[in-house]
């Protein structure tokens, strides 16, 4: 079964165009000249359907539950303060109230109220793991053969170690993307390290620029193209060289905080911001991480991708917003203007990501039309730990397969009919994998 899967990729990956160069490979985004992705000919990449991906961006401790709301439909839908952010991408929004996940209720605050947010799963208390296999690796296991990477998993915030007062491992809190029900997929919380990764930056010359060792493939490859993939690889390049300075100076300072550790003989999980080699302003370090998502869904790398913003009891700080206390402090006033600031800057960051997909083309649609963002947070109440409904947005139409610029309202549902597994059972069909079960769910969320 392994080598089928071996083959299969290698099979798509060698029917690639790729820009080479020393000790790096670059994907190509959609381009209707040249063929990528497999296709062998422009009529071929314009008349077949282009890749579904599937994204989760992650908030923990609730949202402003008096400014997360949406009314009407299409243009007319109107946005409460918090969703201001997705003005221009309401059209391609959907507004989900009243979903829940019956396994982290009932069972104490924070780390059983996260740890299954994207499995449904009962956790289990005590020093041993036991959980499942969240939607985007199940998704990954199933169709993941299809890209380089099966799946990209990133955070803003390191994870953390030891027990929450409720018994559960604070793993649960630090990890929503888990591989099986005993192990949390390895979180990449260093965008140098994702950018390695996303362009296959290895050797000693890791430290160089990408584009610099493959530009004279990519000249050779422009004067192959048309007129307007000349353009679209432009942009493309200009985009990553964009981000690749961020990088440059990021992969300095992670540099210099790793050696101060190692003479301390110190782990960098155990340092704060930024001695611990992260980015010191958190804007940054999101923005960063949801370009790579971009990046990597533009020129398929992989289709299915999760961002932990924040992890569960964070302890990030929003200066920029002049907001006082720490994320998790902060959120036991969630009535206050400070957590309306936080709501709606976490909203923001899925409007960023969203609109750089959207401005990425494919034929007569982007990369967002034929996505699936899907932003979550594990309570609807930071004061009273209240997970008996969840925060939820879905962007994207899944090239069709999902109608969008709709207010979806299940609170009064009835519990078998609000199921969040039902909601993943729907989307995982619509990308391509039928399960007739997942987590607490036999069903699809009825009217998605």
């Amino acid at each position: 079964m392994t080598n089928n899967v071996n083959n299969t990729r290698r099979d798509q990956l060698s029917r690639r165009t790729l820009l080479r160069g020393t000790g790096v490979t670059m994907a190509l985004p959609w381009l209707e000249s040249i063929p990528v992705w497999g296709l062998q000919s422009s009529a071929n990449a314009e008349s077949g359907p282009f890749p579904k991906r599937f994204a989760v961006l992650f908030m923990a401790c609730g949202v402003h539950p008096d400014h997360w709301w949406a009314k009407g439909a299409g243009f007319d839908m109107e946005l409460s303060k918090s969703l201001a952010p997705m003005e221009q991408l309401k059209t391609k929004m959907n507004v989900v109230s009243g979903l829940f996940n019956r396994n982290s209720t009932g069972v104490g605050i924070h780390p059983g109220q996260t740890g299954n947010i994207l499995s449904g799963a009962a956790l289990q208390k005590g020093a041993e793991l036991r959980g499942g296999i969240s939607v985007d690796q199940l998704l990954a296991n199933h169709l993941g053969q299809k890209t380089a990477q099966p799946s990209i998993v990133l955070g803003c915030e390191q994870p953390i170690t030891g027990y929450h007062e409720t018994n559960f491992s604070m793993a649960y809190s630090s990890h929503i993307s888990w591989q099986n029900a005993t192990s949390p997929v390895p979180m990449e919380v260093y965008p140098s390290l994702a950018f390695d990764s996303l362009f296959d930056n290895r050797g000693n010359r890791r430290n160089k620029s990408v584009l610099d060792r493959v530009k004279e493939h990519a000249a050779r490859l422009s004067r192959e193209a048309s007129a307007g993939d000349r353009t679209r690889l432009d942009e493309y390049l200009t985009s990553v060289r964009e981000v690749e300075k961020q990088i440059e100076r990021l992969r300095a300072d992670q540099d210099r905080a790793m050696d101060r550790l190692k003479a301390r003989g110190k782990s960098a999980t155990s340092m704060p911001r930024p001695d611990n080699g992260l980015p010191e302003d958190i804007r940054e370090h999101m923005r960063l991480m949801c370009d790579i998502i971009a990046l990597a869904f533009q020129t398929d790398k992989t289709r299915f991708a999760t961002l932990l913003l924040c992890r569960d009891i964070s302890g990030l700080f929003y200066p920029f917003l002049d907001v006082r206390n720490a994320h998790h402090s902060a959120s036991h006033n969630d009535r206050s203007d400070d957590w309306e600031l936080v709501s709606q800057y976490y909203c923001s960051q899925l409007a960023y990501l969203a609109s750089r997909l959207d401005a990425m083309p494919e034929a007569d649609s982007s990369v967002l039309d034929n996505s699936c963002l899907l932003f979550v947070n594990n309570m609807w109440s930071g004061s009273n730990h209240d997970s008996t409904k969840v925060p939820l947005l879905t962007v994207g139409g899944l090239g069709g397969q999902l109608k969008t610029g709709r207010v979806l309202d299940y609170t009064e549902a009835g519990d078998e009919n609000r199921k969040l597994c039902s909601l993943y059972l729907s989307l995982m069909d619509r990308i391509g994998l039928r399960l007739d079960s997942f987590g607490d769910a036999d069903s699809h969320l009825a009217n998605l």
